[in-house]
């Protein structure tokens, strides 16, 4: 199951949530070697828009996924962070998809304008996707950070808000692997 934010949607400071509920993942990172890296991820749905969205769409692609939803403050406190390494990222053959089980499509395209996110979120208010995403690595926050190598196979995972130095980190050394590895 899913901890979640409940906090007044304006509040961006992840620390302002004393006594309202809110449990949120504990900053912790984890990273597999190559060795330790299970089965490929292939995520796929629809975004707030209605376009198909899926991991595997870039065979050779890395691709960052990110669970989020407007109200969360550390997901509204991280998007900056998120969107500075998306853009910096995008030549390298990095991807980034958000998957959000709790918004409805205005809630969420307006979160995804003020923050000027760019990249597409998987509407997932039934928890198909991230109950997928649970059978290969533990989510156990929002905002999770998945990082996967070029294989589809999770590499590494934040749980809690992620900066960008940590990010481009984890992003630096999936990038670094031999190809096919």
């Amino acid at each position: 199951m899913l901890a979640g934010c409940a906090s007044d949607s304006g509040n961006t400071n992840p620390d302002d949530v004393q006594g309202q509920g809110y449990q949120s993942g504990d900053g912790s990172l984890r990273t597999w070697s190559l060795d330790e890296r299970g089965d490929v991820v292939d995520l796929s749905g629809v975004d707030f828009e209605g376009e198909a969205v899926a991991t595997r769409s870039d065979e050779d692609a890395v691709v960052v996924l990110n669970t989020w939803y407007a109200a969360c403050p550390p997901c509204r406190a991280e998007a900056p962070d998120l969107l500075t390494v998306a853009t910096d990222r995008a030549d390298d053959g990095v991807r980034f998809i958000g998957i959000n089980g709790v918004d409805d499509a205005g809630a969420a395209l307006a979160f995804e304008r003020e923050h000027d996110i760019t990249w597409p979120s998987i509407a997932d208010t039934d928890g198909s996707v991230v109950a997928s995403l649970q059978e290969v690595v533990p989510v156990r926050a929002v905002p999770t950070t998945v990082v996967l190598d070029r294989q589809g196979r999770v590499a590494a995972r934040v749980l809690g808000q992620v900066d960008a130095t940590t990010l481009d980190g984890l992003i630096d050394d999936v990038l670094a692997e031999p190809a096919g590895a």
